[in-house]
């Protein structure tokens, strides 16, 4: 989906993403396509700000139910008149983490780890829950069996897997993790959670779930997230993790389903730079963004899919939430 393209054509294109996902969230963005008088308040917001998942988000924050149907949506933003809506749109973001793409991602992050120690660095990081590979559980579903890490009663992400994914025999260990967040979001904090937990799509009750155990675990030993920007700051946080473990760690850089919120002459110039570190030896690469994202790492995927990338390279279709992972051959 184009987040700088034409309002239309994106709300289409929305609909088409949560087919399958949330009912609710498909059919107001298709009514919502077709609704001259809606499109125009959307029209009036900055680009970035018009995405679905935002808009859809600060309805239900002040009072739209959901499920339910399109007119409720319909009445709410054209009837906004505070205009509470539009301000929490202006002054929020869609800083979704889910936790449940660690089950596709851990693959990758192990693989780029070889048999050393993660120092972990996750651009758009929001509270962080990417950043504790080393505290869930997991339950692989192959075709030969099942593959399982962690211990009875720890929360679980279950993903199931077809190819030859190389899935690790243990947990990683973790010697130092930072997130990076144009705003972080405190997992101490109610109402920042709580924004979280609405930015959830309203049929996935396995996903909110999820999110509450993720925050539960952060909140047992907050993993660090600094405010900064992923062009300007990251070099500083490549240079600390290498410092601050002496060297023993693979750094490795991640992120997930975030360059899609930067415009294209950013996703290239992000990439050249990642491509540049990769390169010098200064870090590893694992990014799962939707395709066409990522500069030099394009593929046909089926609906709703993600490409899983190391060092800018295209590994495996994964499930956008977690729920599959395809390595290819």
């Amino acid at each position: 989906m184009d987040l700088f393209g034409e309002t239309r054509a994106a709300y289409r294109d929305f609909a088409r993403y949560a087919a399958g996902a949330s009912e609710t969230f498909a059919d107001w963005a298709l009514a919502a396509a077709d609704d001259d008088r809606v499109l125009a308040w959307l029209d009036e917001l900055p680009p970035l700000k018009r995405q679905p998942n935002l808009v859809f988000a600060a309805a239900r924050r002040h009072g739209v139910p959901a499920p339910e149907p399109y007119d409720g949506l319909r009445d709410a933003l054209l009837g906004d008149d505070g205009p509470a809506i539009r301000e929490t749109i202006l002054t929020h973001a869609t800083q979704t983490n889910e936790a449940g793409r660690l089950g596709t991602l851990l693959p990758a992050l192990a693989l780029a780890a070889g048999q050393r120690p993660l120092a972990l660095i996750e651009v758009g990081a929001s509270a962080g829950l990417c950043l504790l590979p080393d505290r869930w559980a997991y339950r692989w579903r192959t075709p030969s069996g099942e593959r399982t890490l962690g211990a009875p009663g720890e929360p679980e992400l279950v993903t199931e897997v077809t190819g030859p994914a190389p899935l690790p025999v243990e947990r990683p260990e973790v010697l130092w993790r930072r997130g990076l967040d144009l705003d972080p979001i405190d997992v101490r904090d109610g109402d920042q959670v709580r924004w979280l937990e609405t930015l959830v799509w309203p049929e996935q009750h396995d996903r909110l779930a999820r999110l509450r155990a993720g925050v539960a675990l952060a909140r047992r030993d907050p993993p660090p997230v600094v405010r900064g920007d992923l062009r300007a700051d990251l070099d500083a946080l490549i240079r600390q993790a290498h410092e601050e473990t002496d060297g023993s760690a693979a750094v490795v850089v991640f992120h997930s389903v975030v360059l899609m919120y930067l415009d294209e002459q950013d996703r290239r110039a992000f990439a050249a730079d990642m491509r540049e570190r990769v390169a010098e030896g200064r870090c590893r690469w694992v990014g799962l963004e939707p395709p066409g994202v990522v500069p030099g790492m394009s593929a046909d995927a089926p609906p709703a899919q993600l490409l899983l990338g190391i060092d800018g390279e295209h590994v495996a279709f994964a499930d956008q939430h977690g729920r599959s992972l395809h390595w290819l051959d």
